[in-house]
């Protein structure tokens, strides 16, 4: 087992990418597949951040709560300058109502899940972001409805919910963080604990894979179906992935912050709450039901910047030189 564990931590990079070509295979050529690994999403997401929570010591996440440099700077990045960069690339979508709900309701929301996975993937400070996930999850509740009444108008207001980002905390934060707080307090113990702990540990790298393969699969097809409309999109978003980390690094560097910390904020803010917020674009009327599609878009997108952040974002940020 620990042979195949260190295998799959060497070739990591190259085991996401073929995940996601993989989803894409088999959502493309079985497209009656979709519900189902739609629905295999955040139970699988759920288990790997488990598996997330398990490997950072709930003493760790204690102390990150009371690092108030490092929490401003992710609530300033995110919800001050970011929503600057988004205002002007949601201008060339303004004509196409759907296109511009969707781009902004993904782009307007820090993600709160994989990200703190990719993080930790990058050597960045994942307990600190993992103790900023509820100030962004309320953040992002509270101030979405005002940046959608300045950036689209006050009809918008209707769609935004809270029930989908209430559930969403619980599935995929509180309910993982809980049981990973239950499994360490065991391990320290008794042999079964430390036992999960190990197990969850060597499969961080699969669990990786199948989010990436269940989230791409149950969307390609959809996304294929309006690739003329969406294609407008693709641009955008990368073109936020660079804005972003750029953001992040500068916001890190103005506050002074550690390595670890710094590869963090520039995650954070390049990482967007897609999988939470795709509940409410789906409850749009029909007229803009391309809106999920540019929300699933977005995922597909930042899916691949990901996976190369992973390796960039440490020569970006690199550790200091030893003497």
């Amino acid at each position: 087992m620990s042979r195949a564990v260190e295998w799959w931590d060497r070739r990591q990079i190259l085991l996401y990418l073929a995940a996601i070509a993989a989803g894409a295979f088999a959502g493309l050529t079985a497209p009656r597949i979709a519900p189902a690994l739609e629905h295999a999403i955040n139970p699988v997401l759920a288990l790997l951040l488990f598996a997330t929570f398990l490997a950072v010591p709930m003493a760790e996440i204690g102390r990150a709560f009371r690092d108030v440099r490092f929490l401003a700077t992710v609530l300033v990045a995110n919800f001050v300058v970011v929503p600057v960069i988004v205002y002007g690339l949601s201008r060339f979508v303004a004509d196409d109502r759907g296109l511009l709900l969707g781009l902004l309701l993904v782009l307007l929301t820090p993600c709160v899940d994989y990200v703190i996975v990719f993080t930790g993937l990058a050597g960045g400070a994942r307990a600190r972001l993992l103790a900023a996930a509820p100030l962004l999850m309320l953040a992002q509740m509270l101030l979405l409805p005002l940046y959608l009444l300045v950036f689209a108008g006050s009809d918008v207001l209707a769609v935004v919910e809270v029930t989908p980002f209430l559930e969403a905390f619980g599935v995929l934060i509180a309910a993982p963080l809980a049981a990973a707080a239950i499994v360490q307090t065991l391990a320290r113990r008794h042999r079964a604990g430390r036992t999960v702990e190990e197990v969850m540990a060597g499969a961080m790298v699969p669990l990786m894979m199948a989010v990436l393969t269940v989230v791409v699969g149950s969307q390609i097809a959809a996304v294929g179906s309006q690739a003329l409309a969406l294609v407008r999109l693709i641009p955008l978003y990368a073109a936020f992935v660079v804005f972003a980390v750029a953001v992040g690094r500068l916001a890190a560097r103005v506050a002074s912050l550690d390595v670890a910390a710094t590869r963090a904020v520039m995650f954070s803010a390049a990482t967007r709450n897609s999988l939470v917020v795709l509940p409410l674009a789906l409850a749009l009327p029909a007229v803009l039901g391309i809106a999920p599609l540019a929300v699933v878009t977005q995922t597909l997108v930042e899916l691949v910047a990901m996976v190369v952040l992973v390796r960039l974002v440490p020569r970006l940020v690199p550790e200091p030189l030893t003497v």
